[in-house]
């Protein structure tokens, strides 16, 4: 990312990026609305966003099984719509010779 984040809605990898699945996660502990897509945000703030989900991951031992069941469910759904949506948008999610 140089400079400025484009924005969920506009991310260059249809989603999936790191910053992508931040968001979700930020979105699954309600550390945003899920309304804000964090365009224009600077690496910083990205920065504290992602220190934030992180302390939220580290009680539950970063694994999704782990969770309430209604953020389980809350999970799956963010991160199950969003694999659909970057999949009918053209996302390959195979790694590639340079991955």
């Amino acid at each position: 990312m140089n400079g400025k984040y484009e924005g969920l809605d506009n991310d260059s990898q249809f989603g999936m990026s790191p910053v992508g699945r931040l968001i979700r996660d930020a979105w699954v502990f309600g550390l945003l609305p899920e309304t804000e897509q964090c365009a224009g945000w600077s690496a910083g703030m990205l920065q504290n966003l992602y220190e934030n989900v992180h302390t939220e991951w580290m009680k539950y031992g970063h694994l999704p099984s782990r969770l309430p069941p209604e953020l389980q469910q809350r999970h799956s759904d963010l991160h199950s719509r969003a694999i659909s949506e970057a999949k009918a948008n053209g996302w390959d999610n195979e790694l590639g010779d340079d991955d």
